[in-house]
């Protein structure tokens, strides 16, 4: 608490070294050490940082609703706002028009102020819309723009994007270059996010088994990480490798997960890529997202999801630094949405629509 002016640094440090835990605790106790305290300049910081992890975990939902508490504060208290994570989250939903417009227009306000970093950020962030999009040219050039700045805890990201887009791209050279400085940082790493990454990556280099088992192992490693968007895409390129070795009925297994994970999660680039693929194996995709989930705003499922935890009005308002009339305001246009009539039923129905909620603990009776 004493020291929260490291936290920028340690949430930078913490991705860079591939340590999802230690990102994901980090930025979950500056998120609540700012609320505590109601540090009207460190909770969007923090709150924007934490986003970063709730998208790469692939809770876009929850990662919208922390990026509009950033806002909100930002803009009551008169400072810029901190765009970063906006366009990132963009991105991997894979709405073009609308990723590329916040992209450039976040870099220009941020690089007006001097914030160089924001170049590299902007350069990933289209490299992941593109090859969401599986538009690789265009992706090689975003990842190559990003690569170009040795930023902390972005150049690992962005040599990420630019193997998979160079390998898709007929450019093979450019894809053994970027991977030989990625196996650089995830080597020295040794966490299973760093392993399953590098695994990943190599598999697009690779051929036959030595191909299939490195996807296998991404899978493995990924899979015991936060790190769900990734893990998704490991899917994604196992099953389109199988395809492209005819193995259709292999292929259809991983496409469905795929399609399942990303279409969840909201990244619909990816999703309409594994759609794709999956119709090529004579598979159609179905789609689970609901309407009455993509009817909710940010704000909206933030609010559900603290009342479905079993926090009051007022408590909900003092996180959100909105008023309590807001919050039943808010409520009641979620149960109408949800078609809930109270509360009490609300962690069941955002259950069953893929938000998770913690359920609320009342504190144990102390002994007489």
């Amino acid at each position: 608490e004493s020291d929260m002016h490291w936290f920028w640094l340690a949430a930078h440090i913490a991705p860079e070294v591939w340590d999802n835990e230690t990102w994901h605790e980090i930025t979950a106790r500056a998120v609540q050490v700012g609320r505590d305290a109601g540090a009207l300049v460190s909770i969007p910081i923090a709150a924007t940082y934490r986003a970063g992890v709730a998208v790469h975990a692939g809770d876009f939902e929850g990662a919208a609703a922390l990026i509009d508490e950033a806002d909100a504060i930002t803009e009551a208290v008169g400072n810029a706002p901190l765009t970063y994570t906006s366009f990132i989250l963009a991105a991997w939903r894979g709405g073009e028009d609308h990723a590329l417009n916040l992209i450039e227009s976040g870099v220009q306000d941020a690089t007006a102020r001097g914030e160089g970093r924001v170049i590299a950020l902007g350069g990933y962030a289209t490299a992941v819309l593109f090859n969401g999009l599986g538009r690789y040219d265009s992706a090689v050039t975003a990842a190559e723009r990003a690569c170009e700045h040795d930023d902390l805890g972005l150049f690992a990201w962005a040599l990420t994007e630019l193997v998979e887009a160079a390998a898709r791209s007929g450019k093979p050279e450019v894809a053994a270059r970027a991977l030989r400085l990625l196996a650089e940082r995830t080597s020295a790493s040794g966490t299973d996010w760093a392993h399953g990454i590098e695994a990943r990556c190599r598999a697009l280099l690779n051929e036959n088994e030595a191909a299939e088992n490195l996807y296998r192992e991404a899978i493995d490693r990924l899979g015991s990480t936060r790190i769900a968007v990734h893990l998704a895409r490991a899917h994604l390129l196992y099953g389109e490798w199988l395809r492209r070795e005819n193995r259709r009925v292999d292929a259809r297994e991983q496409l469905r997960i795929a399609h399942e994970m990303l279409d969840s999660m909201g990244a619909e680039g990816f999703a309409q890529r594994a759609a794709r693929e999956l119709a090529a194996t004579g598979e159609s995709a179905r789609k689970r997202r609901t309407e009455t989930v993509l009817d909710l705003t940010a704000q909206e499922a933030q609010i559900a999801r603290l009342a479905a935890e079993g926090h009051s009005n007022p408590e909900i308002g003092a996180q959100l630094f909105i008023s309590r009339r807001t919050v039943e305001y808010h409520l009641h246009k979620v149960f109408s949405k949800l078609d809930i009539s109270s509360r009490n039923h609300l962690h069941g129905a955002l259950s069953s629509h893929g938000i998770e909620t913690q359920r609320f603990q009342p504190p144990s009776a102390t002994p007489a």
